[in-house]
Order: structure tokens, then C-alpha cells, then sequence
């Protein structure tokens, strides 16, 4: 009888014991839950900021497939490329956005310099070419944009079209050059910036780069204030030729019906690369890091380049436009560090010296 007394004492006093392990285990589970949503971890993967340039169609139709394929909230605030940079300069002690989707590779070498990205290298990375990222993996590029000789196909013939940049400055094409003004654009900032580097890069002086501007001035009927001036002059045949960026030219072509061909310059052309950074301490990292695969997967290559006219960067993207498959480009070799810090001093000679001088000197 006393033995099976203490066999029942000993069953509840175990029982007991293994009720209390299993409160403690519950408690400590939901100490951990508890410290999880206090903390907020799960909450900073619930959504990506996303500071862009590309304009609300493409940042709207991508937000709408990353959030249902993720599940993950997109936000996005669309803005220039400078203005961008400026922003997060102005957010580094506190970071704002998770992922700067375009830009020029210089304003991302910008930002590199000051500390302002994170190094990530992605999983696509042997489909890029050593020309199209970030050496350490600060950035690496999306699209790229090729510049080229715009012109008049009802005008003017494939074969009477200039197949250089120097082809521009025979006196012929005198009166038949139209340029969007340059200093309020990128893409002719480019262009001009560029026909001053080939002779600069091995002289160290701007004197011939200016020559050359010069002859084109010479040609030059007119200097648009905005493309959309420029597009229509040259679609009535008021000029026939301009200097332009190729993407553009495709597009206008194929959507608005304008009369408008393309010819890439033989001897080489610059060529933007549009990019792509994670920011440093980005508030939501593992959110940016599929927000920057996501939109850089050959899907969505394939679809930036069939509906918004951007040239990817990987290689191993498949069934692309004839217009980009079949278009060989050779891009201008160009120290875009240098390229940027001359390029305003360059382009402030041109607009106090080169601008319309022959037309003023015969007035």
C-alpha cells in the first residue's frame, strides 16, 4: 500500500513537473513573438522604397507585378537622376529608400565616391560585360543608350545620309541640321561633351573639340528649345537631319508615325549605361535585393525593351526587336570620370562662344 502511494506521488509529481517545462516553453515562444513584432524585422520587409527617374509608366506597371508576385509593397517616388543623387546625399545619416532604379553610370560613380551604396552583386552577373558594372559591385547597368545621327527618311536617302560625325560638318548639310539646345540636355550635352573628348583625351586641350563644334554651328538652322520642337521641324522637313539618342528615335518612328531613320556613326558613338544600386543601409535590404533581380530578370528585359524601346545590358537575354538584334554599335572608348568633371566647363565655352557666331558676325 505505501509502495503504491509513492509510485502515484512520484506520476503526479512528474506530471506536475512537465506541465510547468511546457508553460515555461509556451511563455518563452511567445517571448520570442512578442520581441519579434516589438522590434519590427518582419515589418521592414513588408514593403521596398524605390527612388527612379523611368517615369510612372514603367514604375506603375512594375510595381504592379513585383507586389504580386512577392507580396512585398513597392513604393516608388519618380524623379530626376541629379535630383536624386542629391537626395540621398541628404538622407546618408538616415536612408530613406532601399533602391535607385536609373541614372547614368556617372551620377552612380557619384555616389560610389561619397559612400552612398551598398556592394551587391547579383545573381546574373556573368550575363553582364565588365563595361556594365561597378568594378566592386556598387551598381551594375540596366539599359544602354546609344547616341546617333537622326534623319528625314522621306527627305533623304539611306545612302545620302552622313555615315559620320565628321560627316555632319560638309558644308552641304548647311541649313539642314536642326539640334535640341544643348545646355538644357543630356542627351546633346553628351554628344557635344563627347566630339570634344576624342581629340582632348589625347592633348589635354578642348581647341579642337571647339573647331569641330564650331563647323557644326555652322550647319546648325536652328536650336530647338525642347524635343518636342525639334521632333516636328524635322518630321515637316524644316531640317533633315539632326544628332539624337537612338531608343527615342525608334520609338517616335514605330508609335508616332514620324518619318524618322537612324544612323549609328562608324568610327564609334557614346553610349549612356543606365544603372542600378542598392542604397547603404537601406531600411529594407532584403526587400531591395529581390526588387533589383526582379526587374532585371530577362522577362523583364525582354518587356522594357518590346514596350519602353531600353536596351539591356545582359547578354542572355532572348527574342529582342529586330531593331536592337540587328544594329551594330560601337561604343566610344571614354573616361566618363573626366567626361563629367569637364563637361560644364566645355559646354559653358559653347554657349558663350560657339553659339550662332558665324550667324552673328554676318548680322
Amino acid at each position: 500500500m505505501q509502495n503504491m502511494f509513492k509510485r502515484s506521488f512520484l506520476f503526479m509529481a512528474l506530471l506536475l513537473f512537465g506541465m510547468f517545462l511546457t508553460g515555461c516553453m509556451a511563455s518563452e515562444d511567445k517571448k520570442d513573438t512578442n520581441d519579434k513584432q516589438t522590434t519590427g524585422n518582419e515589418d521592414l520587409e513588408e514593403k521596398v522604397v524605390v527612388y527612379s527617374p523611368h517615369g510612372k509608366d514603367i514604375l506603375s506597371d512594375f510595381q504592379k507585378q513585383f507586389e504580386e508576385e512577392y507580396g512585398i509593397k513597392m513604393e516608388f517616388l519618380d524623379m530626376g537622376s541629379q535630383e536624386i543623387l542629391d537626395r540621398v546625399r541628404s538622407e546618408k545619416n538616415n536612408p530613406q529608400a532601399d533602391v535607385w532604379w536609373g541614372a547614368p553610370q556617372v551620377n552612380f560613380d557619384q555616389a560610389k565616391e561619397e559612400g552612398l551604396l551598398q556592394e551587391y552583386k547579383p545573381s546574373y552577373a556573368d550575363a553582364l560585360d565588365e563595361m556594365y558594372y561597378d568594378p566592386d559591385w556598387m551598381w551594375t547597368g540596366t539599359s544602354i543608350t546609344p547616341e546617333v545621327i537622326l534623319y528625314n527618311s522621306k527627305e533623304l536617302s539611306e545612302d545620302e545620309v552622313p555615315k559620320d560625325w565628321d560627316d555632319l560638318l560638309d558644308p552641304k548639310w548647311k541649313d539642314d541640321i536642326i539640334i535640341r539646345y544643348p545646355l538644357a540636355s543630356g542627351t546633346m550635352r553628351t554628344i557635344y561633351s563627347a566630339m570634344i573628348y576624342r581629340t582632348y583625351k589625347d592633348t589635354e586641350d578642348p581647341s579642337e573639340g571647339y573647331e569641330w563644334l564650331k563647323k557644326l554651328d555652322d550647319n546648325t538652322k536652328e536650336y530647338s528649345a525642347n524635343p518636342e520642337i525639334m521632333y516636328n521641324d524635322i518630321a515637316k522637313g524644316v531640317g533633315k537631319l539632326t544628332v539624337w539618342n537612338m531608343p527615342d528615335t525608334v520609338m517616335l518612328a514605330e508609335e508616332k508615325d514620324y518619318p524618322f531613320d537612324y544612323v549609328i556613326p562608324e568610327s564609334g558613338t557614346p553610349v549612356l549605361t543606365e544603372g542600378i544600386a542598392i542604397i547603404k543601409d537601406a531600411p529594407h535590404p532584403k526587400a531591395a535585393e529581390a526588387f533589383y533581380e526582379f526587374v532585371n530578370t530577362p522577362e523583364a528585359m525582354q518587356l522594357l525593351a518590346e514596350k519602353y524601346y531600353r536596351i539591356p545590358t545582359r547578354t542572355d537575354v532572348e527574342n529582342l526587336p529586330d531593331w536592337i538584334t540587328e544594329t551594330e554599335i560601337k561604343p566610344m572608348d571614354i573616361d566618363w570620370a573626366l567626361f563629367q568633371e569637364k563637361s560644364d566647363e566645355w559646354m559653358d565655352y559653347w554657349d558663350n562662344h560657339i553659339k550662332n557666331a558665324s550667324k552673328d558676325k554676318s548680322e
